[in-house]
């Protein structure tokens, strides 16, 4: 696939094609293909940057949603029309920051997921499923430049150029495989989902800080990330564009081991401060890690972080704090995979993780189907996986449980 069927339609940039376009949309029939492209790597945040939409008796659809950034008229038009998405939880919240919110909708990855496809990756699915060869190579490409190069344009509207036979060929694979159901309440979930709560400490996924051993230098890393988002979130650019991680890392190393108030931050000696836009505010690091270097002790961020949510500690450390518990972990987690390979899906679409850890770190006493059932949902498992996970849950527990037993 290298040319949209009907030609490449130009780019909706004005309130007045706008309108136009959700008219005939709104005329269409059956469900919408929906995608979204982002800037992710060249500009701050995850907001989109061109809307793709396509619809049988509409054709294609490309928004700029720059130029038109309210679609909500968009979405009341389709508001009962189902939306066909892949990853959809990627491009939802995008979509929603500029007005449309689909109520109903089909998502091929995760129809992929429960179906058993090893890779589900849009392209490997049109190829593996449709047979049609589809052209990656601007996925990574820098969305947010203005006009959008045709070649770009392209590209954005092949992802929805047969999404909708993906759809429909998924949903009969579905329907073999007895999983509609299941598909049903997993796409539910992901469009009920509510926006992600912001991350504890964000600065703390800055990559290679398991080398940063001491709460100082863990301070710098904090100052040093919080002052590239500030400029980041002020000059529209990916935090990355600006310092590296890299960088931030070796500057919390190399500071690691010097006197707290005294000496100037040799940043100078660290490559990454020499990148061309971190030059540009070499005063605004310095003055980081000079702050970091007057906090007192009680000022620096603990090692380990602090906990932000009650829950069971990290799996590997369960064997020394609770050998019980790590028994049931294990066991559980044997019931679980024998279940997902008996109905060919991955674990992890069979039932969420962070679910089993908690439900093995403190079952319900007694832990029968019913109650792990209700513990599960509790958790946020969706019904068919409870029903499916709950029985040979509690069974598991029980075996493990006897045999960890005391003999007379």
């Amino acid at each position: 696939m290298t040319e949209p069927a009907g030609g490449l339609p130009p780019v909706i940039a004005t309130a007045e094609d706008l309108a136009a376009a959700v008219a005939r949309l709104a005329a269409g029939s059956g469900p919408v293909a929906v995608d979204a492209e982002r800037a992710s790597g060249y500009r701050y945040g995850q907001k989109a940057y061109l809307v793709q939409l396509r619809r049988a008796g509409a054709g294609t659809v490309l928004i700029d949603p720059i130029a038109c950034p309210d679609l909500s008229g968009l979405g009341a038009a389709l508001a009962d029309v189902e939306a066909v998405l892949h990853a959809a939880s990627q491009d939802l919240p995008c979509l929603a920051e500029i007005g449309y919110q689909p109520h109903e909708l089909f998502d091929t990855e995760l129809a992929g997921r429960l179906l058993g496809y090893p890779r589900v990756a849009l392209g490997t699915m049109l190829e593996e499923v449709l047979g049609f060869r589809l052209a990656k190579e601007h996925s990574a490409a820098d969305w947010s430049v203005r006009p959008i190069p045709a070649e770009m344009l392209k590209y954005a509207a092949l992802d929805v150029e047969v999404l909708v036979e993906l759809r429909d060929a998924l949903a009969t694979q579905l329907d073999e495989q007895e999983k509609t159901e299941w598909a049903r309440q997993e796409f539910a979930a992901v469009a009920a989902a509510p926006p992600a709560p912001p991350r504890a400490d964000p600065w703390r996924r800055t990559s290679g800080i398991h080398k940063v051993r001491t709460r100082r230098a863990l301070a710098v890393v904090r100052e040093l990330w919080q002052t590239r988002d500030e400029i980041a979130r002020d000059a529209d650019l990916s935090p990355r564009r600006i310092l590296s991680d890299q960088a931030i890392i070796d500057a919390a190393r190399a500071e690691a081991g010097k006197p707290a108030p005294t000496g100037r931050p040799q940043l100078d000696r660290i490559s990454g401060f020499h990148a061309r836009n971190a030059r540009k505010y070499s005063e605004r690091w310095t003055a980081a890690v000079t702050r970091v270097r007057q906090l007192t002790e009680a000022e620096l961020p603990e090692v380990a972080g602090v906990a932000t949510a009650p829950g069971p500690p990290p799996a590997h450390r369960w064997a020394e704090r609770d050998p019980a518990a790590a028994a049931r972990l294990a066991a559980a987690r044997e019931a679980i995979g024998a279940i997902a390979a008996e109905r060919r899906l991955p674990v992890e679409n069979l039932l969420p993780p962070d679910a089993l850890r908690r439900l093995a770190w403190e079952p319900p006493v007694p832990a029968t189907q019913e109650t792990v059932s209700a513990v599960l949902r509790g958790y946020g498992a969706r019904r068919w996986q409870a029903e499916l996970t709950s029985l040979p849950l509690a069974e598991a527990f029980a075996a493990s449980a006897a045999s960890s037993a005391p003999t007379a």
